[in-house]
Formats: structure tokens, sequence, C-alpha cells
């Protein structure tokens, strides 16, 4: 049985928040992504995701490597393979020893142009592109760098786990203000301290009930292609509706940053139905963290942030609830992130904070 040992949420191609490749995409040429597993085994197969493609792109050669071992990926035997338009292409199993906490490296030869490329934003890690085929190269043939995923969406193993943990969420649950190419996300963190699967299906800036050009399709729509699709999962912890609720007190509010006035009622029936979707699943409810001083905050915010996080506290209709709100609040001002987990913008975690997260899921799995 295949497992899911890792993941990233596809996006819409756009410019995002840091110089990427998705609008161009690529031709005549190679990308090389590295990804942590979070579950061993003796064979890998991997997913490539064209969701936001409107038509098919062609994968010339493909690779997986792990700790110097290099596998060429096939599909239905074939040494190339052809993702459909808003579709998804999964290779062949290959036999390559991988163990949990193993970073593999996936290396993908487009020799047509690909057009726009479905991908993940933000990725804390790095990305490589160079000219031609460089499947046997050793990394001297790619100049160029990027710190997001491209048409990569998952990376399986034959472990025969069926116990994986899925994160469900936004830019804090992505890993936004944890040290790039350090993999000190929650996830990460999570992953080392369970001995679990664990899939990161965070999006920086995504929204439970809206969707948005650069932040993703809503919660509500996305759950079953970024999670309950995923073989191995048992476990899905609920973190999202924060950008619902702040996006309208920040001061900007551009065209890809939808910002209705949303009420905690609005925010519990999105709840309601993430619930309702993943039944068969044990659905643990994290309370939202603080954020007073941020963007994000304004009365409005307060006060529908206060009662969503009473009603995840205590309406009994999540299967467990971990209180992220308390363990990282100031103890000096609870609507306020503490000063040691603060990334800097009172609104993300730190690596200590993405820790102390972690440490508090354990609790209560």
């Amino acid at each position: 049985m295949f497992t899911t040992a890792w993941t990233a949420s596809p996006q819409l191609p756009s410019e995002g928040f840091t110089p990427n490749w998705s609008r161009e995409g690529f031709w005549r040429q190679s990308v090389r992504q590295v990804v942590r597993l979070t579950a061993g085994g003796g064979r890998v197969r991997v997913r490539f995701s064209n969701a936001y493609g409107t038509s098919p792109v062609r994968i010339a050669a493909g690779s997986v490597a792990a700790d110097g071992v290099v596998v060429r990926l096939a599909f239905e035997g074939s040494a190339e393979g052809e993702m459909p338009a808003r579709g998804e292409l999964v290779s062949d199993s290959v036999q390559l020893a991988v163990a949990a906490g193993e970073s593999v490296v996936v290396t993908l030869y487009f020799d047509t142009a690909t057009g726009p490329a479905t991908f993940h934003a933000q990725a804390f890690a790095t990305s490589y592109r160079g000219a031609g085929c460089l499947l046997d190269e050793d990394g001297d043939g790619f100049t160029e760098s990027s710190e997001s995923w491209y048409f990569l969406s998952a990376v399986e193993t034959d472990s025969g786990r069926a116990d994986g943990i899925a994160l469900f969420g936004d830019s804090i649950t992505d890993g936004f203000g944890s040290t790039p190419g350090a993999d000190r996300r929650w996830s990460d963190a999570l992953a080392e301290r369970t001995g679990r699967p664990v899939l990161n299906a965070g999006i920086g800036g995504n929204l439970l009930l809206n969707d948005s050009a650069w932040y993703g399709e809503k919660g509500v729509r996305r759950l079953r292609r970024d999670v309950l699709d995923r073989p191995g999962v048992s476990t899905l912890v609920v973190l999202l509706g924060l950008n619902d609720i702040g996006f309208s007190e920040t001061d900007a509010q551009p065209t890809y940053k939808p910002a209705p006035v949303v009420s905690a009622g609005e925010v519990i029936a999105g709840y309601r139905e993430l619930i309702r979707q993943a039944r068969g699943l044990t659905v643990i409810g994290g309370t939202l963290l603080p954020f007073g001083g941020s963007d994000h905050w304004g009365e409005r915010a307060a006060k529908v942030s206060h009662e969503v996080n009473e009603w995840v506290r205590c309406s009994g209709e999540f299967d467990g609830v971990v209180d992220l709100n308390r363990v990282m609040a100031d103890p000096d001002d609870s609507d306020r992130l503490h000063p040691a987990y603060d990334f800097g913008d009172q609104l993300h975690p730190n690596d200590e904070g993405y820790g102390v997260m972690a440490e508090a899921v354990l609790r209560c799995l």
C-alpha cells in the first residue's frame, strides 16, 4: 500500500510573492526540486499536477534520486508522460530505498513548451532550472533558482502506513516565517516528533470561504484534492480562517486579495463543511493564533476571531481540539503572539513557535 510521504497544494500560475517561473513555464529546460519525505519505503512514485493547465503538458524524461542513487521515472512503462489539461499524472513506482526525514530530488526535462505551470508559490526550499536535459548532471548545469515548486504535487512510498496526518491551512501551515531550506515548518516538527507521515496542505494567503487568484481555491473546495484523495491519511488538523477574518482589516485591497467582511457564523459554517467532507477521518480543530498588532487586526477581526475560537473550543463538533491560541499567546496580552515565537510581523511564528505548535498537536493525537 502506498502512503503519501510529501505533498504540496497546487496553485494557479501567478507572479506570486517572489520571482518564479510559473507564468513562463519551461521549454527545452530541466527543473530540479528537492523535497523531504515523512515516510520511508523501498519503492517510490511521484504525482504531478496540471490542475490549472488548459492544455496537456509533456514530460520528456524524469528522475528521482536519494542518497546519490538516481532512478529514471517511467509512465505506464514509457520514459515520457503527459499531464492532461486540468488533471494529474502519476509515475510508475520505482525501486528506491528512502527513509523518513530523508530528502529526495525530482528532476524533469521538458522538450516542448509547457505553457504556464501549475505550481506551489511558497516552498521555503530551493528549486533549480537549467537549459537542456540535465537528468544525469550533478547540478553544474542548473544556472537559475527559485523558491517555488512546479507541477510536483506529491511523493508516495510503499511504507504501508495508514496513519498520516494532514495539516490544512494558510501561510502559517505553509511555513511562512520559518528558515528557508531548513525544513522548520510545523509540519516538519510534527513529523519528527510523531514518527508519522505528515502532509503539509497549506497555501500562503488561503481562505476558507473565498477563492483567490494568488492564494488558491477556497478551503471548502480544495480539501478533497489536497487531502482526502491522498492515500494513507487518517487525521486532519484544520487551521484556516484567519485571512477570511483579517484581510478586510488591511489597508491595501488589490484584486488578488478578496476581502469580504465575514461573520463568525460564516466561518463556523465553513468548518462544519470541512468536517462533513472529512467524515471517516479524525478531524482536529485548531484555534486561530493570536494576531493582535498585525495588519490583520482590528476591532471587528478581534470580535470575530474570539467568537470563532470559543466555538472551536466548546462546540464539541471536532473530534479533538488543539488550542494553539492559548499556547502561542503573549502571557502579558492574550491577543498578541508571544514575542519569543514571533517571526516579526505579529502574525507568523518563527522556528521556535512552529515547534511549540507541533508539541501542542502531539498532546492531542
